[in-house]
């Protein structure tokens, strides 16, 4: 009885338990990437890895979140680009709106050379972004009107991430955004504290947000990818050989959250109008593209012309 006593706490002992935190919904195609990632890493480790699940804001906000994984008080997030920036400025570059033509090309970038070096830039920081991970092509919601030209965005509040470049976008279509935390939204929405928001279907579906909004506007005004990230003392810890089951166990966890995004994607207009939303297909994207095109000259000063067109001309 002792030593199989002892040989069940040398098991306990033997599993590591990293907690991970993100806004969306269990069911969401976060939710989706992240339980695929534990249980491939779990499978690949024999047991020795597991996943804490923390969906829906449990441990914050994203930017809290973030500053907890770099400080080590969390272990791991899978996070918007959204506040990335504000510790990783290199990777603000993909936040700029009509970037990418289509989810192919958007895809291919991070996949390729120029992704994959935006992810060395964070160990200096703290961070290790294991993988790029996807929310989808970001639309307009509001309460007040359609919006179908920048025209209409005039003068509305909207919700953005705690991200300059969308912001800069923003104000020069001459809307008042407002930056805010994901966990914060639906209520604002809900109450009138902002006219909308601007989110990807996936997230649109999975926090209900078309329930508290009359108008979604399909414009795609940017790509808005995600990062599985987790704490670099934790990532320092792990063999070689560990490293590269998380490394495997994420690109499996990559293909089921674009999946999820694909299929909501296909899915999600009819599930909003049956909600009584009504969606706008029909928008006039060159105005829209013209609307923005102010804010290029910063963008262009920030990140270099050259790089911005280096993404562009990715096929």
């Amino acid at each position: 009885m002792v030593a199989l006593g002892f040989g069940l706490t040398a098991a306990a002992q033997a599993q590591t338990v990293f907690k991970i935190g993100w806004t969306n919904t269990i069911d969401s195609h976060y939710g989706v990437g992240v339980t695929t990632f534990g249980d491939e890493i779990a499978k690949r480790t024999n047991g020795r890895y597991k996943l804490q699940y923390f969906p829906s804001g449990a441990l914050g906000g994203e930017r809290e979140m973030l500053e907890a994984v770099q400080l080590g008080t969390q272990d791991m997030i899978i996070t918007s680009t959204g506040p990335v920036g504000n510790f990783v400025p290199e990777t603000r570059i993909v936040d700029i709106p009509y970037l990418f033509r289509d989810y192919d090309h958007a895809r291919k970038v991070l996949d390729g050379p120029i992704g994959q070096d935006i992810l060395t830039k964070f160990p200096a920081k703290g961070l290790v972004a294991i993988s790029w991970m996807e929310n989808g092509f970001r639309h307009i919601t509001n309460s007040k009107r359609p919006v179908k030209t920048p025209e209409d965005v005039k003068g509305l509040k909207i919700r953005t991430m705690e991200n300059k470049v969308h912001m800069e976008a923003f104000k020069a279509m001459g809307a008042l955004p407002t930056p805010m935390n994901m966990n914060e939204v639906f209520t604002a929405l809900q109450t009138g504290t902002v006219d909308g928001q601007e989110n990807p279907i996936p997230v649109i579906l999975a926090n209900k947000l078309y329930t508290v909004q009359k108008y979604v506007t399909l414009d795609s005004h940017v790509y808005s990818p995600a990062l599985l990230i987790i704490n670099k003392g934790l990532w320092d810890k792990l063999s070689d050989a560990d490293k590269g089951a998380f490394k495997e166990a994420a690109k499996i966890a990559l293909a089921a959250n674009r999946k999820k995004v694909n299929d909501d994607e296909a899915n999600g207009i009819d599930v909003m109008r049956k909600a009584g939303t009504e969606v706008i297909t029909s928008v006039d994207n060159a105005a829209f593209q013209k609307a923005v095109a102010s804010a290029y000259a910063s963008y262009n000063k920030e990140f270099g012309e050259a790089n911005i067109k280096k993404i562009m001309d990715v096929k």
